[in-house]
């Protein structure tokens, strides 16, 4: 029968900010899992789209198995960007469909963390930026004509956050939640995951 309106007790549609985490095989679980507890958190389970560009399993760092949420072309428009690392970042940053996502929302709130600069240091949108990040590729980053490179630190940059590899994705993290959610969610986050005060 159509026309029936649902049961009030049915799941309502997700309706907020949507933030986007673009992965690939040999994505860091650790950073990958921090950045989706806060979002969720903040945000709630329909807050977070995993995105690649295929559907296909991918097995992270640790040899976990993940399937992507969506496809690039499937994905409602992201209010923000969190780009976690790992060691396949560098081959999943020569990927053009995914640089071509990461310079059309370059303007995005993004918290990236550990080698996930590389994402979109080889789309060419870390020009003229400030940026933290690894020490051990202090070096690389420099490459792509940033304003400066603090080696080891977790620098914010107008709407950039970069962090060192690790639990320091949270930095990334709270970052983005603050913007979309407010200081004092992305700080009570932070509280229940132990890891406060990182926020002011």
């Amino acid at each position: 029968m159509t026309g029936e309106t649902p049961p009030a007790d049915a799941p309502q549609a997700y309706t907020g900010p949507v933030v986007a985490i673009p992965v690939y095989a040999g994505v860091s679980e650790l950073e990958l899992g921090v950045m989706v507890s806060v979002l969720r958190l903040c945000g709630g389970e329909g807050c977070v789209r995993t995105v690649n560009r295929s559907r296909a399993s991918i097995v992270t760092a640790g040899g976990l198995v993940s399937t992507p949420h969506v496809l690039f072309a499937a994905l409602p428009e992201p209010a923000a960007l969190l780009i976690p690392g790992g060691p396949g970042a560098a081959k999943a940053a020569r990927d053009p469909l995914l640089q071509g996502f990461l310079r059309a929302h370059a303007a995005l709130t993004t918290g990236t963390s550990g080698s996930g600069l590389l994402l979109p240091g080889e789309a060419g949108t870390l020009d003229g930026r400030v940026l933290g990040g690894p020490a051990e590729l202090a070096d690389t980053l420099w490459g792509f004509t940033p304003a400066d490179v603090r080696p080891g630190e977790v620098v914010t940059d107008g709407a950039l956050c970069s962090a060192p590899a690790g639990f320091a994705a949270l930095h990334a993290a709270l970052h983005v939640t603050s913007a979309l959610w407010g200081d004092e969610a992305a700080r009570d986050a932070a509280e229940r995951l132990g890891g406060s005060p990182l926020l002011g």
